[in-house]
């Protein structure tokens, strides 16, 4: 007769388990309370600042992490970029733009409920910016000696208010067996298409690469955007993930885009799962903007030496559409170094040549905010009338690019300026 499994190995099988489970361990939160005692519970960063959200010394493990943000750059979701390093390593295990680790990856505002990541609504109509809802993420990040967690305001203009809270317990000791969580952004814009002999995809070498990671771990999901310039159905490439520096075939070999993601043939509406979603689709005719997330929670792809994790751009790579993801894994350390991250310009969203003018229209206003000081010196210094029309103008410029009404956006733009103009050091 075999071995009696004890009732407490029985109850681990529930992850929600770990709720009812004593252990030596101290809950703690670092966040941007106001340390005066007011209720400026944010922190503010200029243009090209970079502040330390957290810098934890000791052994632990961050299990939350939430923000929320208000910024005037249309496209900050982009610009700003979060990177973690573990245990006083010089580069960063997580390089990432803020909106992307989110799965807002166009810098527009979509509501999504997942295991790991949430992106849920505050005061509604909400922006369309991705600013002021709430932001979260459940990946368990252990570290041994020491967690750094940055932001960088990589925009022209300031960060006007980031709420956050990196929740974490402290231990005594992280299990030798605890792999570093990393995450990775890249872009192919576009990728390049290819006429293969035969429309045959005997290599994988023309695929658009996800991740590229060299040790001992467990790739365990990712963030994909497409932004369809090709027109049509966009879809039909497979999945190929290349294991241990192995040849062709690869390990594991899809049968096209929208199955990783979980979705029937074709998906041309939103859903959004714990483990699969398509949680941004722009039309149904496939054309624009698509977001989808997979997540590895129960099936993990493990590697000992290496993982090449990579996908057709349409079958056989023969649509130039731009790509962009964030993938998500653990490793021991120490990791491969990173692709360099790409310049600001060439990590923002693709948008009509109209829509351009509004964005660099705001820009000039919002420079004239931050020669005043930011939002708070906004709050404190204009006027409650000038306060009222500054917020109508921003209204219906949001109503406007959401019509498409170019024109209307840049007049609005144009008076919320003038306003600003009044209380503009340089030009008083």
């Amino acid at each position: 007769m075999g071995k009696k499994s004890s009732n407490r190995s029985a109850m681990t099988e529930s992850f929600l388990d770990e709720m009812t489970h004593l252990k030596s361990a101290r809950s703690k939160r670092v966040s941007s309370w106001d340390r005066t005692g007011g209720n400026r519970d944010a922190i503010t960063m200029n243009a090209g600042e970079t502040a330390t959200l957290a810098d934890i010394e000791g052994a632990g493990c961050i299990r939350h992490i939430y923000f929320t943000t208000d910024h005037w750059d249309r496209f900050y979701m982009r610009k700003a970029v979060l990177r973690m390093f573990w245990d006083g390593e010089e580069t960063p295990s997580v390089e990432v733009p803020l909106g992307d680790l989110f799965g807002l990856g166009f810098c527009e505002t979509r509501f999504f409920e997942s295991l790991l990541v949430t992106a849920n609504p505050g005061a509604m109509p909400a922006r369309a910016n991705g600013a002021l809802i709430g932001l979260n993420v459940y990946f368990p990040m252990p570290f041994s000696t020491r967690a750094l967690v940055t932001l960088e305001n990589d925009s022209e203009v300031p960060f006007a208010a980031c709420w956050y809270h990196i929740d974490y317990e402290e231990l005594d000791s992280v299990p030798p067996e605890s792999a570093r969580f990393h995450a990775q952004w890249r872009r192919e814009n576009p990728c390049t298409a290819v006429q293969l002999p035969n429309a045959q995809n005997l290599d994988g070498k023309e695929n658009y690469v996800i991740l590229e990671a060299d040790g001992w771990g467990n790739y365990v999901g990712l963030f994909l955007n497409v932004d369809n310039i090709c027109g049509g159905w966009y879809g039909e490439g497979d999945d190929m993930i290349f294991i241990d520096g192995e040849k062709w075939p690869p390990s594991l070999h899809g049968t096209g885009t929208e199955e990783i993601f979980g979705g029937g043939a074709c998906p041309n509406v939103e859903y959004a799962g714990p483990y699969t979603g398509f949680h941004l689709v722009t039309s149904k005719d496939f054309a624009g903007k698509q977001s989808m997330y997979r997540f590895h929670v129960n099936d993990p792809v493990r590697f000992k030496k290496s993982i090449r994790v990579t996908l057709e751009h349409g079958h056989a790579n023969d649509l130039g559409n731009d790509y962009s993801s964030t993938a998500f894994w653990y490793q021991q350390e120490p990791h491969a170094k990173f692709p360099s991250l790409p310049k600001r310009e060439d990590r923002v969203p693709r948008c009509d040549e109209e829509l351009t003018q509004v964005y660099l229209k705001e820009l000039e206003a919002y420079s004239v905010i931050a020669r005043m000081g930011g939002l708070y010196a906004l709050i404190d210094k204009v006027s409650e009338e000038d306060k009222a029309q500054i917020q109508k103008y921003g209204d219906a410029v949001r109503r406007d690019v959401d019509k498409k009404d170019y024109r209307a956006a840049l007049n609005s733009v144009d008076a919320a300026h003038e306003i600003l103009k009044k209380y503009d050091e340089p030009t008083r």
